[in-house]
């Protein structure tokens, strides 16, 4: 059948199993599936989780998969929810494990608002393998920008392994590879209680990735302030997040410490 919506669909039954298992360790309580397709990884899901929540976009595969799992449905182990995933309120489930095989154009705005949710147990996600490496990257390699930052500051990320382009129907054109997100605390961690309000602040750092720290501040806040900073003429990919967050907090008012 032709490729819908973007999806290329993982067929290969071992990996399938090795996503569920990383989702769902030996047993959960609730998973929310984002894009089940035609419900591959639903099936590897329902053998793990005591109930799972699809969430999917096309109403060709919502009808496929109310057939298929026409059993699960009614013994109430599997809800399927058409939807756009970035319009459905995450937080009405509660506390549960996310995962899913994402498509490339809504990648970020999906880590976003799985990093909103006050209660998540971790995300397992299937991402193209470059988008992997960035949400992964640490500071000084060629990969580490504002994703990294986006991801890190929320999460704890693990690259898991790497899914070869032979395990798709279609095959797709680019590598793949599943990573794990588990929920950190930015507070703690970072002494960032405003995540939003110092993100703003990394997207300015991160503006012009080969740019300077000073010609990307200096766009946005006081001249003479960023020119005082022993950081300005170091690039923002050289800072740990660590000390991004403590950047942040000498040169935004109010920022908190």
């Amino acid at each position: 059948m032709p490729r819908r919506l973007g999806q290329h669909l993982l067929v290969r039954k071992s990996i399938l199993d090795r996503i569920a298992a990383a989702a769902c360790g030996e047993y959960a309580p609730l998973v929310v599936e984002i894009g089940p397709g035609k419900g591959a990884l639903t099936e590897s899901l329902l053998e793990r989780a005591d109930r799972v929540i699809a969430v999917e976009l096309d109403a060709y595969f919502v009808h496929y998969l109310r057939q298929k799992f026409q059993a699960q449905i009614e013994q109430g182990r599997l809800t399927i929810l058409e939807g756009d995933i970035l319009k459905t309120d995450l937080a009405q489930f509660g506390e549960a494990v996310i995962a899913g095989n994402l498509p490339y154009y809504i990648t970020s705005p999906i880590l976003e608002k799985v990093f909103d949710l006050q209660h998540w147990t971790r995300a397992v996600f299937l991402v193209q393998l470059e988008v992997a490496r960035r949400i992964a990257a640490g500071p000084g390699a060629r990969d580490f920008g504002f994703l990294s930052v986006q991801s890190q500051i929320a999460a704890r990320p693990e690259i898991l392994f790497d899914v070869p382009r032979d395990a798709f129907r279609p095959p797709p054109k680019v590598e793949s590879a599943v990573v794990r997100l588990s929920p950190r605390d930015a507070a703690a961690d970072f002494g960032i209680d405003d995540r939003q309000a110092f993100l703003r602040f990394a997207s300015v750092c991160f503006r012009q990735k080969r740019k300077t720290l000073r010609n990307n501040l200096a766009a946005v806040y006081a001249k003479d302030q960023v020119d005082a900073l022993p950081e300005a003429r170091q690039r923002a990919e050289q800072l740990s997040i660590g000390e991004l967050a403590a950047l942040y907090r000498r040169i935004v008012p109010g920022s908190s410490c």
